[in-house]
């Protein structure tokens, strides 16, 4: 006998008529939580929120949320998007209100658009910034070009599906020395700013430090504090940290003669509005985030990830004395 097919019972689930892209950042004690975590949150703040959110269809319906690719766990983020259908048009600012009021500490909505009025982000590349507790700048600035010259800087990554190898000099766009890290050395850290092309595989900052790592024997005396400022389309007119696009041509040249950074340095405005503003004049990448964009505070390497006073080399040593 044929074996008949079940139906879900019930009515069909309202049609979406509406679609927003959310930017929102991942801050505090925040980073430490993965992706799923993330999309957990998301969801139970959305219920909260009370906004008519899509569903699809079948026995297990779930609500129509997509993410774009997320910071990795233990990194923080200005710049994380995701896409939330709506069964009902809602003002995209009411959205972003009602999101933040019901959403935990250290998920902030930055911005709401509605897809059918703005073209949906083009997430082509990100801007990093990693700190490197217990690293003096010179050291790191030789490390850093010792991997602009080199034409591979590959390593072995554990995935799900077994090691992989990947090369992570293929992924970079702009890598250099943050400026506050060669003038402040009272900091006793480094500070790196880089683009990282999107790929598949990803490279992520932490591939960077690896290579770094086999290279030179570069090693923080801490986990490196990672955050992710800006991410979007690549482009000419806006340059990382208030340079222009020669000045990067300069300090980050492709081992094969190609220009790495030629046409490619990373334009953070993600409408077409905000672009045209953008490239009237080369602004710091903090003030580059759209509007409602709060700066991060400026980052020390007497902070931890966890925001608290984190001693460093010489005041442990005194504390090892003391007891």
């Amino acid at each position: 006998m044929a074996r008949q097919q079940s139906h879900p019972s019930g009515p069909p689930p309202l049609p979406a008529v509406q679609r927003l892209s959310v930017k929102y950042a991942k801050r505090g004690r925040m980073r430490f939580a993965s992706h799923r975590d993330i999309a957990r949150a998301v969801e139970r703040g959305v219920r909260r929120a009370e906004l008519p959110v899509a569903h699809s269809a079948g026995f297990s319906p779930h609500p129509k949320i997509s993410y774009a690719g997320g910071a990795p766990t233990g990194a923080a983020s200005e710049a994380e998007f995701l896409e939330i259908s709506l069964t009902a048009p809602l003002d995209p600012l009411a959205v972003q209100v009602r999101l933040n009021e019901a959403l935990p500490d250290g998920i902030d909505v930055i911005e709401v658009a509605d897809l059918a009025a703005a073209l949906a982000p083009r997430l082509e590349a990100s801007e990093w910034e990693v700190v490197l507790p217990g690293v003096a700048p010179a050291e790191a600035a030789r490390a850093v070009e010792a991997f602009l010259v080199a034409p591979h800087a590959e390593v072995d990554r554990l995935t799900s599906n077994g090691v992989r190898r990947l090369d992570t000099r293929a992924g970079v766009v702009a890598l250099d020395l943050d400026r506050r890290a060669a003038t402040e050395g009272e900091l006793g850290c480094a500070i790196l700013r880089m683009v990282v092309r999107h790929l598949t595989p990803a490279v992520r900052p932490e591939d960077i430090l690896a290579a770094f790592r086999a290279m030179c024997g570069l090693e923080p005396s801490s986990p490196a504090v990672v955050t992710r400022l800006a991410q979007g389309p690549l482009g000419s007119d806006i340059a990382a940290d208030g340079r222009d696009a020669a000045d990067m041509t300069a300090e980050a040249p492709r081992p094969d003669g190609r220009d790495a950074a030629k046409g490619q340095v990373m334009a953070t405005r993600l409408d077409a509005e905000d672009a045209t503003l953008a490239t009237a004049a080369s602004v710091s990448a903090y003030e580059q985030l759209p509007r409602g964009a709060e700066r991060p505070d400026e980052v020390g390497c007497a902070r931890g990830p966890d925001e608290r006073e984190r001693p460093n080399a010489r005041n442990r040593a005194k504390q090892r004395r003391a007891g």
